[in-house]
C-alpha cells in the first residue's frame, strides 16, 4: 500500500476495468467555476445562451465578478436544440 496510495477497482485478472466508453453520468457537464485570467483565480461563472444553431445551443461562460469570457460550450441536449431540428 506504500507504493499505491489510491486503490482503484481491478478486474479478476489484475487489470483495470475499462470499457472504452465514457461513463454515462459524465456526458454533459455544466461548469460552476472556471479560471478567470483577469481575476487570476477560479471564479463562479454565469452561463449565457448566445445562439440556437442546428448542431446545438451555443453558450458562453463569463466571470461573475468582472464579466470576462472564460469559456463556451455547444449543448446538443439543451431545451432549444429541437426548435431548428423540427
Amino acid at each position: 500500500m506504500k507504493n499505491r496510495p489510491f486503490s482503484f477497482p481491478r478486474s479478476p485478472n489484475g487489470m483495470r476495468r475499462d470499457t472504452g466508453q465514457p461513463q454515462e453520468h459524465f456526458k454533459e457537464l455544466d461548469a460552476t467555476e472556471l479560471y478567470c485570467p483577469k481575476c487570476g483565480c477560479a471564479v463562479p461563472v454565469n452561463r449565457f445562451l448566445l445562439l440556437v444553431l442546428p448542431d446545438g445551443d451555443r453558450y458562453e461562460y463569463r466571470c461573475r465578478y468582472c464579466g470576462t469570457k472564460v469559456g463556451d460550450k455547444i449543448d446538443q441536449s439543451g431545451q432549444f436544440y429541437g426548435i431548428l431540428r423540427g
